[in-house]
């Protein structure tokens, strides 16, 4: 079966960025939100609040339509002027949703005990009562309506504009790179995957070219930096919040004793991934692991490259092992044109996999250049459209899940892949290869995230009394790297504060620990779906299905039995690592 690497977005709207029916799609939704704000004026009855509860459902579900849209117009070509312009209305729809969900859970919060209980059991609302708890909890914590509607009002062209002018700015820088005797112009996506070659010397100089190309913007992107954390700190002071990680531990479901245990637990755990470090650095002929070499596959005697088509196939056999209905899926998504992954010039870098509710679809945007990490991070977005699958039936407030489970799912899905590959390799040097792949992507998880995480926790606290400088924003991201690596690398990223899309994103704030979370939480479930007798996919599908329903806490217990404040659900899974670390030593002294 042909496997096409180009998205069809045809099935949406026809016409891309220029379509007259999208554009109709959007005049539509807008009147319907406006129509929705005229009927929640005064004073509602009960039946009408249910009512209104169910109308801004369906109109999020319209919006979330339209925002994939014009997310993977603006991805796909980084150049297309009006696919910006749609984002601008798509900033306007979302302000006015936000406005919409705010006037509602605000009257949420304004009716008391029993008449809250007496709405919460009307059938209508059955799948969301967890979600209007949630909800009325968060508007209690949240300005008046009014002033709530004002700053998104102003975020528009404020915060969300900075964001945007990070995006379009990343998408206009052309680096010059000396490869094959010839200077080529890349996008900083692709310049990214030259840091990803087995090639020693290709990676040495991508990262140097790198570091001189976000150094030479840094200015620019200190000020989008400094203006979005400037935003989010006045909205929170005006809130009354004094904790920077209120809004991501809220908006995650999380408690702060949680991911402290996550954090302690790993730290605790470095020392003993420090020898994995040492063994890869012989392995390369170096002293010392550059920032450059930490995820970067070992060197491989007549490196293959892995074929988009090989590797689709490879991702469907290897998930039809744990669950039949997973392959199905996947195999679906890969014939029918999900996928956007040519490798050319002008795509934004990165990957990601948005949804679209009205036709039960997701659409998936990387660029798939043969590699290893490739093949991995087509398995983990497959893993974040099958989760969505798994909750197309809820009601649209029970799909809402966090960031947190969002990636366990994905990376649930990246591990099948990972470990059936070392399952089946026979040759010592890919089983080192495989090996090697597996643990530093944990590396990642344990050290990328935590620098991300400890840099951005350190930079909002100092952005509460000054904009940091260039020369400051670097030192503060070295010393979060030096910290979270153990000081085991020969050399680190300064500017990672300025190339990192993450740290600009205005979604959602703290765009970091998730990861790590759903990493070990899916290694958690993997290692209980390793252990149970039968089959495990029904258990699997029935805990993707609860994650927008109740707090990560809740999850854990109700389907893993785990207490994730305890240090031994986090160790657990980190023995996991620490195995396959064990098995990388012992075949490199061979």
């Amino acid at each position: 079966m042909h496997y096409p690497e180009n998205w069809d977005l045809e099935t949406f709207f026809k016409g891309g960025s220029e379509s007259t029916e999208f554009q109709t799609f959007l005049n539509e939704t807008g009147k319907e939100q406006d129509q929705l704000e005229a009927d929640l004026k005064g004073t509602l009855t009960e039946d009408e609040l249910v009512n209104g509860l169910v109308r801004v459902q369906e109109i999020a579900v319209r919006a979330q339509h339209a925002g994939g849209f014009v997310s993977c117009l603006t991805a796909q070509n980084v150049k297309d002027k009006q696919a910006l312009l749609l984002q601008g209305q798509l900033l306007e729809l979302s302000a006015k949703q936000q406005n919409l969900v705010a006037s509602l859970d605000q009257m949420l919060a304004e009716l008391d005990e029993n008449a809250f209980a007496q709405l919460i059991a009307r059938p209508e609302l059955e799948d969301v009562t967890f979600n209007l708890n949630e909800k009325r909890q968060k508007a209690k914590d949240k300005l008046s309506p009014e002033e709530e509607k004002l700053a998104s009002g102003l975020a528009i062209d404020g915060y969300h504009a900075w964001g945007n002018f990070y995006n379009q700015a990343v998408g206009r820088m052309e680096i010059p790179f000396e490869e094959d005797g010839e200077t080529k112009l890349l996008s900083a996506g692709q310049l990214q995957n030259r840091m990803n070659s087995s090639d020693r010397s290709v990676r040495e100089k991508a990262f140097k070219v790198n570091e001189e190309a976000w150094q030479k913007e840094a200015d620019v992107f200190s000020q989008t930096l400094n203006h979005l954390a400037g935003f989010r700190l006045k909205l929170y002071e005006a809130r009354g919040w004094t904790n920077v990680l209120k809004e991501p531990l809220s908006y995650n479901r999380m408690q702060e004793q949680t991911l402290n245990a996550m954090w302690d637990t790993i730290t605790a755990n470095k020392p003993a991934l420090y020898k994995f470090m040492e063994k890869k650095a012989e392995l390369i002929g170096v002293d010392k692991l550059s920032f450059h070499d930490v995820t970067a596959p070992l060197p491989v005697e007549n490196d293959q490259k892995i074929s988009y088509q090989e590797a689709c196939e490879l991702i469907i056999k290897h998930f039809r092992t744990f669950s039949p209905e997973l392959a199905d899926f996947t195999e679906g998504a890969l014939r029918d044109g999900w996928i956007e992954a040519e490798d050319r010039p002008g795509k934004r870098p990165g990957g990601f996999c948005t949804g679209f509710p009205l036709k039960k679809q997701s659409r998936i945007f990387m660029t798939y250049d043969g590699s290893m990490a490739n093949v991995a991070t087509l398995a983990h977005e497959l893993g974040h459209a099958y989760h969505t699958y798994c909750l197309k039936e809820k009601q649209p407030f029970a799909r809402q899940y966090a960031m947190n489970v969002a990636e366990t799912a994905s990376t649930f899905a990246e591990t099948i892949v990972a470990d059936a590959l070392v399952e089946e390799a026979t040759d010592k040097e890919l089983k080192l290869s495989l090996l090697e792949n597996k643990i530093s992507r944990a590396l990642a998880f344990f050290m990328n995230i935590h620098a991300r995480f400890l840099f951005e926790t350190r930079f909002y606290e100092a952005r509460k009394t000054k904009s940091l400088s260039v020369n400051e924003l670097n030192a503060l991201m070295e010393e979060a790297q030096r910290e979270a690596y153990g000081e085991q690398l020969s050399a680190y990223s300064p500017t990672f504060w300025a190339s990192k899309l993450h740290f600009h994103i205005t979604g959602v704030p703290f765009y970091n620990f998730p990861y790590t979370f759903g990493y070990l939480f899916s290694l958690g479930i993997y290692k209980q779906a390793a252990e149970s007798e039968g089959s495990f996919e029904q258990a699997y599908i029935s805990l993707l299905e609860d994650t927008a329903s109740m707090t990560v806490e809740e999850l854990a217990q109700k389907h893993l039995q785990a207490d994730l404040t305890d240090s031994s659900f986090w160790q657990q899974a980190i023995d996991v690592v620490l195995k396959d670390v064990e098995e990388f030593v012992r075949l490199s002294e061979q």
